[in-house]
């Protein structure tokens, strides 16, 4: 073996020996409360989900603070009787366990406002299991009257669907790029089919190193 080829053997050698001791050197640290979320480099997280959950859901909840008609047309301002459907993501990422999170952090702020009477998750994935429909197929007449009837047996009638939906539109610049998340709740009234929305947006840009940039460009 030549000299230049042992000493090129020897240094990835040695790189993968590097690598492989910082691999094991990972830590971890419990972050106090008050202290700023980790920023994603490549996706969202929670620095992103956190304050659109928070600002779209108080929008909402302070649209209808002083009460809304009821489906059934009740006298007088009752709280809605609501069932959140879940959330879809629409946007250009996959979010793995926060649409999960996501789904909770809405649906604990919503009990605990008073604004709204809500149904409890477990109900609402057993209505839609045991009727086997999915949430974005509700909304055919049919499917609508089928899950309302079967909630209904179960002593859980409501008068709103609730739906989240996640979107992102990307904007490129030399191989930097912007995100603009957008968290949209949608309320439909079941028996007039009527919708109110409320949304909050984020904008969040992606930096790329300049030798990432160079060695993209080769």
């Amino acid at each position: 073996m030549d000299r230049r080829r042992f000493l090129r053997t020897c240094t990835w050698g040695m790189v993968g020996l590097g690598l492989a001791g910082c691999r094991g050197q990972q830590t971890a640290q419990v972050m106090k409360p008050g202290q700023a979320d980790m920023v994603g480099s490549h996706t969202a997280g929670a620095e992103t989900f956190k304050p659109l959950v928070q600002e779209a859901t108080a929008r909402l909840l302070a649209k209808h603070s002083q009460g809304i008609q009821p489906a059934s047309f009740n006298q007088g301002p009752l709280p809605m009787k609501i069932c959140f459907v879940g959330v879809e993501n629409a946007s250009s990422e996959e979010i793995g366990d926060f649409k999960e999170q996501i789904y909770e952090a809405i649906d604990s702020k919503i009990v605990s406002s008073g604004v709204y009477q809500t149904v409890s998750k477990r109900f609402v994935d057993a209505g839609l299991a045991q009727t086997r429909l999915r949430p974005d197929i509700l909304f055919v007449p049919q499917n609508m009257r089928m899950f309302s009837m079967y909630m209904e047996q179960t002593g859980q009638p409501f008068d709103y669907m609730l739906f989240a939906k996640i979107t992102s539109g990307t904007t490129v610049s030399n191989k930097d790029y912007q995100r603009d998340y957008v968290l949209t709740l949608e309320l439909v009234n079941i028996k007039t089919g009527a919708s109110d929305k409320e949304s909050a947006e984020l904008k969040k840009g992606y930096n790329v190193s300049a030798g990432a940039k160079i060695r993209a460009a080769l």
